[in-house]
């Protein structure tokens, strides 16, 4: 991409290499529920340290096979956090379950665990489930937060959709250290992307099991499964009630190739963060905060603007940037706002740190192939909004 032309805030990056392992597939006898997809397991869980992983079709997708695979069940409970994608909190409601929420911290995004030991302690409810949303390609404090869960006997799913390629307390994010289970999302503006596409990892090999049944119709031929005594070799049993959450071969293929480059991906995030960080520093913006125990994977490089230093506000900063090319975006309008939610009770100002940071953020460039030609360009747009 030359430098005259719109910079988006983040796009995939495809090599010939990538390209030629797309195509040896479509030349093969499988296009889907071939070798790729176990191959492609099998990388993210050699990635993160994962004993298992699950391939399916989108991080929400991933999402709702979790909560299947924990017993989520009509008139359960999750909670997780306002500053997310719908999806974190709409996958309860697709098993029947209620959702709440709980807010963040200011210094990184992410669920607060104060406020989680403050609402578990007058909650008339706990919930069956935590969906921490680690946020921007950094880890929430799940050493925290995962103490706090089983405490209360409370099961913990990771939202890691903007982390593969990162680090938590020395350890892969997607290990599930202080976890159940742990997703990624492989949308073109993530880490690395299989176009759409998600992945579940876990340690432990009975909800793996469930999570690779409910991702195809729960129908099974493993004769460990079946319930039918001497089934002809045409028969296979439907155990559960599943949905067809599967990958298809061509979006493992370059799964796979990507995951071949997902360091580099990510230490030209690190170094590309740490130039904002530099030439940023003398605006009136507040910057990511990166916790010391946190290798981010920097999926996003949010800056918030800083009212007490500028009268400008976020929505002209936001179209001056627009105007200027750069393709700036806002991550995320809290859900709790959203009509759908409103309609259920939830109320602008039930959650006002997610509130607080939505009024003031704006997502700036961040990619594997903005260089700092590029960079320059977003860093001019910037200061002259704020001027």
């Amino acid at each position: 991409m030359g430098d005259t032309g719109f910079i988006p805030y983040g796009r995939q990056d495809i090599s010939e290499d990538d390209i030629a392992a797309v195509v040896e597939v479509l030349r093969s006898d499988f296009l889907t529920q071939g070798p790729k997809v176990p191959e492609f397991e099998a990388a993210i869980a050699g990635a993160t340290g994962a004993a298992h992983a699950v391939a399916v079709n989108s991080a929400t997708s991933a999402l709702h096979i979790a909560c299947l695979a924990l017993g989520l069940k009509p008139g359960g409970l999750v909670w997780t956090v306002p500053n997310t994608f719908v999806a974190s909190a709409n996958v309860a409601r697709l098993c029947g379950a209620d959702v709440d929420f709980v807010d963040i911290r200011a210094s990184d995004y992410c669920m607060d665990p104060q406020a989680l030991e403050a609402k578990l302690s007058s909650a008339d409810r706990k919930p069956d489930i935590l969906i921490p949303v680690h946020f921007a390609g950094q880890s929430a404090d799940m050493k925290a937060i995962g103490a706090i869960a089983k405490a209360h006997g409370i099961r913990v799913i990771e939202d890691a959709s903007h982390c593969i390629g990162g680090q938590y307390n020395g350890q892969p994010i997607g290990a599930c250290e202080f976890s159940d289970i742990c997703v990624f999302s492989f949308h073109p503006v993530k880490i690395i992307t299989t176009a759409e596409g998600g992945l579940a990892t876990t340690q432990n090999a009975g909800l793996a099991a469930a999570m690779g049944l409910y991702r195809s119709h729960g129908v099974t031929r493993d004769p460990d499964l079946m319930e039918t005594a001497d089934a002809a070799p045409w028969e296979y049993d439907q155990v559960a009630l599943g949905l067809n959450y599967r990958m298809t071969e061509m979006q493992a293929a370059l799964g796979v190739s990507q995951t071949r480059r997902l360091a580099d991906f990510v230490a030209h995030r690190q170094r590309m963060a740490k130039r904002y960080d530099a030439l940023l520093a003398d605006l009136p913006l507040i910057l990511p905060w990166q916790n010391p125990d946190s290798y981010s994977a920097l999926h996003l490089y949010p800056v918030l603007i800083d009212t007490d230093k500028t009268n400008r506000t976020r929505r002209e900063v936001f179209d001056h940037l627009r105007a200027a090319g750069i393709g700036v975006n806002v991550h995320y309008i809290p859900v709790h706002t959203q009509p759908d939610y409103q309609r259920l009770g939830f109320r602008r100002g039930d959650f006002p740190v997610s509130e607080w940071y939505y009024d003031r953020a704006i997502s700036i460039p961040l990619y594997y192939g903005l260089n700092e030609t590029l960079q320059d360009r977003v860093i001019a747009a910037l200061a002259e909004a704020l001027a």
